[in-house]
């Protein structure tokens, strides 16, 4: 072979091998350096007020962790993700700086935490004297405890916290011993990794309908059990805070739930067993639910309760649920029982009822513990309880008109006619009367703060001027409501803690478009009603982005041809130029619902601080587009077939946004791309598949195909076989033929969401190109649902802004010969 021969076989080979490397993986990109002073800003600390009401914490956190977390070695088992080395969750949010505020003085000290810290979020003792938190380190997980007024924190020794499962750390009501989760000090080696298989994994099914959702990072074999087992498996422990000594309760297990009576003798335990599936997650799994005692006897038995594998489609187990505490009695349960066999579908009187039970009387002779306290028309979805001897607040919903009714009934005389305090749509934002206000009792439960006969309720205020968040106090026996204070026009201000029971004085969270968030107190006149001004502010954190003040805002609201009302908040960029028609990009998330009245209400406020942080949209602002954020995409109708119009409703959302900002003079219908996330992203290769008001669109950690969701998706209720024609017209990835716009596909490698595998992106990417489309299939390494990495961040922002850029800003002229109607 001459040399001239072979250096032309080299050079074909090095183009071949760059070809390659341009298909494959990349080194991570970085967005422009305005963008990136952005995400670098700092991070606003995390507010939190003490039970005693005397002092904050505030807790600063880590907004991106670095690629190298997400490297941590990760079990997916159960439906958790394990990091092996710690027993912990893996890439739990942690943080890395703790004050104590003094509210009175507003004087700050620093907790000296150890070098490289990662504290788990400090819970407060009842009486606000201490705290506790944990400190993830390379091997395991401390635990330590803070002293308020020193703001001392010293380590507890020799223990190591299993935090795999829900609160792994808690207070006991005597303020000085915690119960914890522990990693079992003698338990068995890890399981040996199987290389060569016994044999096949089987599964079988009895014959009984059994629907199940498309669950992600569940168990696959035996050894994935045996692994489940050895990490997921803790011992229990009480632990003096003082003396420090751990005294074990009973034989570890794996507990689902760990709640202490009030009368801090008692604790209310579900333990996970065997068998296990490999269709569900762990919260799905057997379990035996008991009340132990401090020497850990069982003294009562509430359920055993079976694998939930046959639970109807937005059905509900048989069986006691939602067991918890009274919190206003010292060794009371309560928990509701499913009366239609969990079956939504059945024509019942009563789908649910709530039961209680004394463990006193029980173990009195002669006396009966259990008593039924009230029966729900439609499916039970909550209770809380007042203090003081007040009544419990019963909630039922009914999911055919989305409707939600809370009762009050008086727990102990069931013969009492119980009220009906509120009742209303869910999606009826306008008349949401609010959420009671709490407070942890001396026992450790919350319960709703009462003061005299009235309790306290604090919301988002929705209008159609924007939200305008508020706190009101409510009579329980006139039912009337008295506003204590509204949000005024030019800020969002939202309540936080009340610092006296009269509501005299409460502290607020309180930001602006140009100025930053921060915590104030409140005081209001002797005469009541909302305080003429703010006494002081508690906090003064600087702006960490002066460079965004120049963003302008505002809520654009329109009609859509049906006559539906829609909304969007139109962001224009710094130095925009009243008149110029931009680049726009508009970003969206359908949400359904029953009637256009609610479809058409008003979300958020263009009254609060403008910040940017994560993959958002809203960096674009700094690229020269501009955004039409949250652009309503309302689907309308029964909620058994509003589906079916799906792809009609989108489009006819879409056209209506876009043409109200050409209608402004603020968008150039020649260059508009559209986005979203997940159930977003689903939206978007619909609109870019079935209409053609889009030069390009961004779809991130969505599903396409849902033949793949067979039993369900989103609040679609109809399975496949139920409505195989609606779940073909609205995959888009059966129209990928129809896709000839560009879309640029994201999705992180390790989605955890229900639904969203990474086939879903990595097929619709297959199906476009190989119709000669134009697509861009980017996957985040270690990334989940949303994205959390630094690296991967800036790596999408990257991604984003250059697709635009190409496709929208600086699109060609469309050939007009080549244009067809704005709906395919």
């Amino acid at each position: 072979m001459s040399i001239k021969i072979k250096n032309i076989a080299l050079s074909a080979l090095l183009i071949l091998l760059s070809t390659f490397a341009a298909m494959g993986q990349q080194a991570y990109r970085k967005p422009p350096q305005d963008v990136l002073d952005v995400l670098n800003a700092p991070v606003t600390p995390t507010a939190s007020v003490g039970p005693a009401r005397d002092y904050m914490l505030l807790a600063e956190g880590v907004r991106y962790p670095p690629i190298a977390d997400l490297a941590q070695p990760m079990l997916r088992l159960a439906g958790l993700r394990i990091n092996s080395r710690t027993n912990g969750l893996h890439l739990a949010p942690y943080w890395i700086n703790l004050r104590v505020k003094k509210i009175s003085d507003g004087s700050e000290s620093q907790v000296a935490l150890p070098a490289g810290a990662r504290i788990g979020f400090p819970l407060w003792s009842t009486d606000g004297k201490h705290f506790v938190f944990t400190n993830t380190v390379a091997d395991g997980i401390e635990l330590w405890v803070g002293e308020t007024a020193s703001a001392r924190a010293h380590i507890i020794k020799g223990l190591s916290v299993n935090a795999l499962m829900e609160t792994p750390v808690q207070w006991m009501p005597d303020n000085r011993t915690l119960l914890v989760q522990l990693v079992p000090a003698k338990r068995a080696a890890l399981p040996a990794a199987v290389t060569v298989p016994p044999g096949p994994n089987v599964q079988e099914s009895s014959g009984k309908p059994g629907p199940v959702r498309t669950y992600q990072d569940l168990l696959k074999n035996p050894y994935d059990e045996a692994l489940f087992d050895y990490y997921a498996t803790a011992q229990l422990a009480l632990v003096d805070t003082e003396s420090g000594k751990s005294t074990l309760l009973g034989q570890p297990a794996i507990f689902e739930t760990v709640d202490p009576a009030p009368d801090g003798q008692h604790i209310l335990i579900a333990r996970v067993h065997h068998p296990y599936s490999y269709l569900h997650p762990v919260d799905d799994f057997p379990k035996e639910v008991e009340v132990w005692d401090r020497n850990a006897s069982v003294v009562y038995t509430l359920a055993s309760l079976p694998l939930a594998d046959q639970v109807p489609i937005e059905g509900v187990p048989v069986g006691p649920r939602d067991y918890q505490w009274r919190p206003d009695a010292m060794n009371t349960l309560v928990w509701a029982e499913a009366l239609d066999e969990g079956d939504p579908r059945k024509k019942v009187p009563y789908r649910d009822r709530v039961m209680m039970f004394n463990l006193r009387r029980h173990e009195a002779a002669n006396a009966t513990p259990r008593a039924e306290i009230f029966k729900t028309e439609q499916r039970y979805v909550g209770m809380q309880w007042v203090e003081k001897d007040g009544p419990a607040l019963i909630s039922d919903y009914d999911r055919d008109k989305r409707w939600r009714r809370t009762f009050a009934l008086n727990p102990d005389n069931p013969a009492e006619t119980p009220k009906v305090i509120w009742s209303r749509n869910v999606n009826d934002r306008y008349n949401d009367p609010g959420t009671p206000v709490t407070r942890r009792l001396p026992t450790g439960q919350r319960a709703i703060l009462r003061y005299a006969d009235s309790i306290y309720l604090s919301g988002t205020g929705a209008s159609p001027a924007g939200d305008r968040p508020f706190l009101d106090r409510l009579n329980l026996l006139t039912l009337k409501t008295e506003r204590i204070f509204r949000s005024d026009e030019t800020s969002y201000e939202t309540f936080v803690a009340l610092l006296t029971d009269d509501a005299k004085q409460f502290i607020t969270r309180r930001e602006r478009p140009l100025e930053p968030l921060n915590y104030y107190l409140r005081v209001t006149s002797e005469s009541g009603g909302i305080a003429a001004s703010l006494s002081r502010p508690l906090t003064r954190f600087p702006d960490p982005t002066p460079q965004l003040h120049g963003i302008k805002k505002q809520l654009v609201t329109y009609k859509r041809a049906d006559g539906v009302q829609c909304s969007f908040t139109l962001y224009l960029p710094p130095g925009y130029k009243e008149g110029t028609r931009l680049p726009t990009v508009v970003w969206a998330y359908p949400l359904e619902f029953t009637d256009p009245a609610t479809a058409g209400q008003v979300t958020g406020s263009t009254q609060r601080f403008t910040t940017i942080t994560g993959p958002s949209h809203l960096f674009f602002l700094l690229a020269g587009y501009a955004v039409l954020d949250n652009a309503t995409m309302p689907v309308v109708g029964d909620p058994e077939t509003m589906n079916n119009t799906y792809v009609e409703q989108i489009v006819m959302s879409a056209k209506a946004a876009i043409d109200k900002a050409v209608e402004m003079g603020v968008t150039d219908p020649e260059r508009v791309g559209v986005g979203g996330h997940s159930y977003g992203a689903f939206m978007t290769a619909n609109l870019l598949a079935h209409s053609d008001l889009f030069r390009a669109g961004i779809a991130r950690s969505g599903a396409y195909n849902r033949t793949l969701t067979p039993f369900g998706f989103q609040s679609e209720r109809r399975t496949l076989w139920e409505a195989p024609e609606l779940y073909v017209k609205v995959s888009p990835f059966m129209y990928a033929n129809k896709i000839n716009e560009p879309i640029l596909l994201i999705h992180g490698e390790a989605d955890n969401n229900t639904g969203t595998f990474p086939i879903q992106s990595e097929r619709l990417y297959q199906a476009i190109r190989g119709n000669g489309g134009t697509v861009r299939y980017v996957t985040l390494p270690l990334e989940a649902h949303g994205y959390s990495a630094r690296e991967s961040t800036e790596h999408t922002l990257y991604e984003m802004i250059s697709w635009f850029d190409k496709y929208v800003k600086n699109a060609p002229p469309r050939d007009q010969s080549m244009q067809k109607s704005a709906e395919k």
